[in-house]
Order: C-alpha cells, then sequence, then structure tokens
C-alpha cells in the first residue's frame, strides 16, 4: 500500500514538472525559430503549435516573454522587412502590403511600416529605378506587345496602375521627342 501511494506522489510531481519543462522546451524552440530569420507574432506562434506536443496557453506565455524581452515586435518586423525589400529590389506599396499581409501582420502595423519606409524612398523613385533596369535588359517598348509586357512587369511589382501610365507616358514622350 506504502508503494502505491509511493508510486501516486511520484506521478504526481512529473505531472507538476511536466508542464515546466514544456515551458522551457516551447520557448528554446521559439529562441530556434527566431535566430533562423525574424519572424511576426502569428508566423511565429502558428510554427510553435504546429508541434503536437505544443500547449495553446504555454504558447501564449512564451510569446507574451518574447515580447517583453524585445524579441518579438510586429512594428520593427514590419519596418525591417519593408526597408529590407525596398533596399534588395524595387517594389510598389501594394506588392509589399500583400507580402507583410502573407506573413500575418495586422493591416495598420502594415500602414505605419510602408509610410515609415516610402517616406525615406519614394515610390517614384523606386519605379524609375524598376524602369531604368528593365530598359537595359530588354531596351525600349517599340510596339504596344512590349509596351503591354513592361506594363504588366511594373503591375507585378506592385505599383500603383496611375503611377504606372503616368510613367508609361512620359517615356512615350521621350521615344517621340527623339
Amino acid at each position: 500500500m506504502k508503494r502505491a501511494a509511493e508510486r501516486g506522489d511520484e506521478a504526481e510531481s512529473r505531472r507538476a514538472v511536466a508542464p515546466e519543462r514544456l515551458r522551457e522546451r516551447i520557448f528554446q524552440r521559439a529562441l530556434n525559430i527566431l535566430a533562423a530569420r525574424p519572424r511576426s507574432e502569428a508566423m511565429l506562434r502558428e510554427r510553435l503549435l504546429a508541434k503536437p506536443w505544443a500547449d495553446a496557453t504555454l504558447v501564449d506565455e512564451c510569446i507574451a516573454k518574447l515580447k517583453q524581452l524585445g524579441y518579438v515586435n510586429d512594428a520593427t518586423f514590419a519596418e525591417s522587412y519593408a526597408n529590407y525589400r525596398l533596399t534588395a529590389r524595387p517594389v510598389g506599396r501594394q506588392r509589399l502590403a500583400r507580402e507583410l499581409a502573407n506573413k500575418r501582420v495586422a493591416r495598420q502595423t502594415i500602414d505605419r511600416a510602408l509610410d515609415c519606409a516610402y517616406e525615406e524612398t519614394s515610390e517614384e523613385v523606386l519605379i524609375d529605378r524598376a524602369i531604368a533596369k528593365r530598359l537595359r535588359l530588354h531596351g525600349r517598348p517599340t510596339d504596344r506587345p512590349s509596351a503591354k509586357r513592361l506594363f504588366d512587369h511594373l503591375m507585378r511589382l506592385g505599383f500603383g496602375y496611375d503611377l504606372i501610365v503616368r510613367k508609361l507616358r512620359e517615356l512615350q514622350a521621350e521615344v517621340s521627342d527623339e
């Protein structure tokens, strides 16, 4: 009888320790995920909950702790991602907003990050860079289909319709002046 009671106490103590070990395991996994590359809060939560042993309340505690330590911050993540993308390749506001939304960042946070990013470098400058690169690679559009390909390329980069049309008209005016 005494042995059964001891085994019961032992099992109870293991259950009491298990959540603490699980909490530590989740925290270590979160740090490993963030060490690989920065992620938004929602992306991190999704990755942590993908494991069958992960508990939602422990994951929430872990994310709260990471936020407190400054490792998880959607606003900082969105701003740094936007700045990185704009320095790597000229992209429009619409595409960058779509990419951040796919990374599960809140709409308000996206808008603030894009305002900051495009405050430093305007879309005008970026579309000019994109057009110049396209012209270096493919030459000036000489006919309607080549102009359409340039237009489609700029749309895929996420620039606005009105801005693209205005820039293509300016490009056409330059060609006709020569």
